[in-house]
C-alpha cells in the first residue's frame, strides 16, 4: 500500500466531497465563529427547553461572559476555564466566551465523583469553572485541593424566560430535589456573570492554529485520564472535513440536528455544536436522553434533519413506545459513533426512519473524526466508513510493519486533526505518536479493496482463547441478534482449558429467553472457540455519561 497513503478509498468518495479540506481557511474556531454570526445573525442557533438562541442573541452574550473573564477576572491567552454543565443554552454562552477570551476549555463530565474530578481540574491547572448547581457539592468536597480560584455557579432555568426561569428552578431544587445542598464561599451566579460582562471591554486575542482550545481528557488504554491537547487548527481542520462530508446532503440555514449525547463530548462538540454553528444549522439540545419518554415527546415536536448518537441511543429510542410515530420525513442523517453500531439496531432503525443509520469513527486525540460512511449508502455495510478528506489511514503489525489490503492489525491515522499530544505527559505521547505523525489508535482494523475501514475490536479488550483472538464486539454483534435480547456485553474470563473464555452479560427484552436459547443461537453463527462458556442475565449494563458500554467495569463486576 505504498506506506499506507495510497488513497484508494478517493475512488469511493461520494460525488461533491472533495479529497482535499482548506485546513487554512479559519486561523482559530472564534474566526469560524464570528464568520457564521455575521452571515446567519438571526437564524437560531441552539434551542432547549422551549427557549431559542439566535446567532446573534449567542454572539450578544458569548461577548458579555468574555468581557467578564478578560476584565473583571483578568484570564488571559491560554488560561483554562473548565466547563461542568449538561446541555443547556449556558454550555455555548460559556463555550463561546471562553474561546473569545483566549482561554482553553476544559469540559467536564457532570457525573464525575469528586475524585475524579479533582484529577483533571489539578491536572489541567484549571482556575476557573462554570458548574451547574446539581453538581457543586461534587466540587465542594475537592475544589481545596485544586487551583481554581472562580466558581461560576448556575442553575437549570438560569436563561430561560421569566416566569419559566423562576418555575424550573424552584421544580428542580423543591419538587425534584435535584440540588444536594451544598457552600462553598464567593460563588458567582452565571446570570450576573452576564451582566457585569456587559458592562466590561473586551479586546480581541489574536489566536492562530497552535493555541490550544481544548484538553479533552479521555481515560485512554491505562484507566488515568490524560488531557488530549486540542488546538484551534485540529478543531477548525476537523469542523472542514465533517462539513466537506455533509456538504452535499446538507444546506447552509436549513438544518436542525438533535444534540442528545453531551457537548462535553468530543463527538457532540466538533460533529453537532461547531460544525451546525458553521452551516448555520439549530442545534436542538436534549438535556435529558436517558429520560427516553420524556426524549420521544421532545423529536415528536421537532422538525429535524439529524441526529447523532451511540448505538445504545438509537436502541433505546427504538424500544421506547412513540418513537415510530415520530415525524421523520424531513430527515437526512443518522451518524452513530463512540462505539460499533450493531446491525439489528440500523436494520431495524431504517425500518422505522426510512434513514440509514450511518456509522462513523473518531478518537478524542483526532479531535474526533477519522472516517464517515458515505451518505449515499444504501444500507448498513459495518463498515465504520472511509478516511474523511486530508486524512490518512494505514494499518500495521505490532512490529510497525505497513499491512496490505484486508490484512488485520493497529489502524494508526495521520492528518490536522490529529492532537498535539497530551498534556504534560510526554511519554504517553511518545507512546501513541511515532515521528512521522502518525497516531496509533489502539484499534484493531482492516481496509479493504474500496478503501473502507473496518473495525475489529481493541487491542486490550481481545479475548485470547486457546492461542486463538476473540474479539468482543463479534461476538456482541450476533448475540444481538437474537429478538429476545435487548443488550449485551462481552468479556474474556480466566479458563483452565483455553486460558480465556468469552463470556456474555445480558439484558434480556423478553423474559422468557433462556441460556439454553442463546447458546443455541451462538452455536449456529460462531465457531466453536467464540461461543460463550458462560451467559449471565442482568437489569442493566455499566455504562458511561453518552450510553457506551464501559467494559472494564463489566470485566470487574462480571469477570
Amino acid at each position: 500500500m505504498n506506506e499506507g497513503v495510497d488513497k484508494i478509498w478517493l475512488d469511493s468518495y461520494p460525488q461533491g466531497v472533495p479529497a482535499q479540506i482548506d485546513a487554512e481557511r479559519y486561523a482559530s474556531l472564534v474566526e469560524l465563529f464570528q464568520d457564521s454570526v455575521a452571515r446567519f445573525a438571526e437564524r437560531p442557533a441552539f434551542a432547549n427547553m422551549g427557549k431559542t438562541l439566535s446567532f446573534s442573541d449567542l454572539d450578544a452574550l458569548s461577548r458579555d461572559f468574555a468581557g467578564f473573564l478578560q476584565s473583571r477576572l483578568g484570564l488571559g491567552k491560554g488560561d483554562r476555564l473548565a466547563i461542568m454543565l449538561p446541555n443547556l443554552l449556558q454550555y455555548p454562552v460559556a463555550l463561546f466566551g471562553a474561546l473569545r477570551a483566549g482561554l482553553t476549555v476544559v469540559n467536564v463530565n457532570p457525573l464525575y465523583t469528586s475524585r475524579e474530578l479533582r484529577h483533571q481540574l489539578s491536572d489541567s491547572g484549571t482556575t476557573a469553572i462554570v458548574i451547574l448547581e446539581n453538581f457543586a457539592h461534587v466540587l465542594e468536597e475537592c475544589v481545596a485541593d485544586t487551583p481554581v480560584k472562580t466558581i461560576i455557579t448556575t442553575r437549570m432555568g438560569d436563561l430561560l424566560p421569566f416566569p419559566k426561569s423562576l418555575i424550573v428552578n424552584l421544580v428542580v431544587k423543591y419538587v425534584k430535589q435535584l440540588v444536594p445542598a451544598f457552600h462553598i464561599d464567593g460563588t458567582i451566579r452565571f446570570n450576573d456573570v452576564l451582566r457585569q460582562g456587559a458592562s466590561a471591554s473586551l479586546e480581541p486575542v489574536p489566536l492562530s492554529h497552535d493555541d490550544l482550545a481544548f484538553l479533552q481528557y479521555t481515560g485512554g488504554t491505562t484507566g488515568v485520564a490524560k488531557g488530549a491537547m486540542l488546538t484551534h487548527g485540529n478543531m477548525v481542520a476537523n469542523v472542514e472535513q465533517a462539513t466537506a462530508w455533509m456538504g452535499p446532503y446538507l444546506s447552509d440555514s436549513e438544518e436542525t440536528v438533535i444534540t442528545a449525547l453531551p457537548l462535553y463530548h468530543i463527538f457532540a462538540l466538533t460533529g453537532n455544536c461547531f460544525a451546525f454553528v458553521k452551516i448555520g444549522g439549530l442545534n436542538y439540545l436534549i438535556t435529558n436522553p436517558r429520560d427516553m419518554p420524556g426524549f420521544v415527546r421532545e423529536l415528536a415536536n421537532v422538525r429535524f434533519t439529524g441526529i447523532t448518537g451511540v448505538n445504545t441511543l438509537f436502541n433505546g429510542l427504538l424500544n421506547t413506545p412513540g418513537f415510530d410515530g415520530v415525524d421523520f420525513s424531513a430527515l437526512k442523517m443518522s451518524i452513530g459513533g463512540g462505539m460499533a453500531v450493531q446491525a439489528s439496531v440500523a436494520r431495524k432503525w431504517r425500518q422505522v426512519t426510512g434513514n440509514t443509520l450511518l456509522e462513523a469513527y473518531g478518537l478524542t486525540e483526532t479531535s474526533p473524526t477519522v472516517c464517515i460512511n458515505p451518505f449515499d449508502i444504501e444500507a448498513f455495510n459495518g463498515s465504520i466508513g472511509l478516511p474523511v478528506p486530508s486524512t490518512d489511514c494505514r494499518i500495521e503489525n505490532d512490529d510497525g510493519e505497513v499491512l496490505g489490503i484486508g490484512e488485520t492489525g493497529e489502524l494508526c491515522v495521520r492528518g490536522p486533526q490529529v492532537m498535539k499530544g497530551y498534556w504534560q505527559q510526554p511519554e504517553e505521547t511518545h507512546a501513541c505518536m511515532d515521528p512521522d505523525g502518525w497516531f496509533h489508535t489502539g484499534d484493531i482494523a482492516r481496509i479493504d479493496e474500496q478503501g473502507f475501514v473496518y473495525l475489529v475490536d481493541r487491542k486490550k479488550d481481545m479475548i485470547l482463547v486457546s492461542g486463538f483472538n476473540v474479539y468482543p464486539s463479534e461476538i456482541e454483534e450476533v448475540v444481538s441478534e437474537h429478538p429476545d435480547v435487548l443488550e449485551v456485553g462481552a468479556i474474556g474470563v480466566p479458563d483452565e482449558q483455553t486460558g480465556e473464555a468469552v463470556k456474555i452479560v445480558v439484558v434480556k427484552r423478553n423474559p422468557g429467553l433462556t441460556k439454553e436459547s442463546l447458546d443455541k443461537h451462538c452455536r449456529k453463527n460462531l465457531t466453536a472457540y467464540k461461543c460463550p462458556k458462560q451467559i449471565e442475565f442482568v437489569g442493566d449494563l455499566p455504562k458511561s455519561n453518552v450510553g457506551k458500554i464501559l467494559r472494564r467495569e463489566l470485566r470487574e463486576n462480571y469477570g
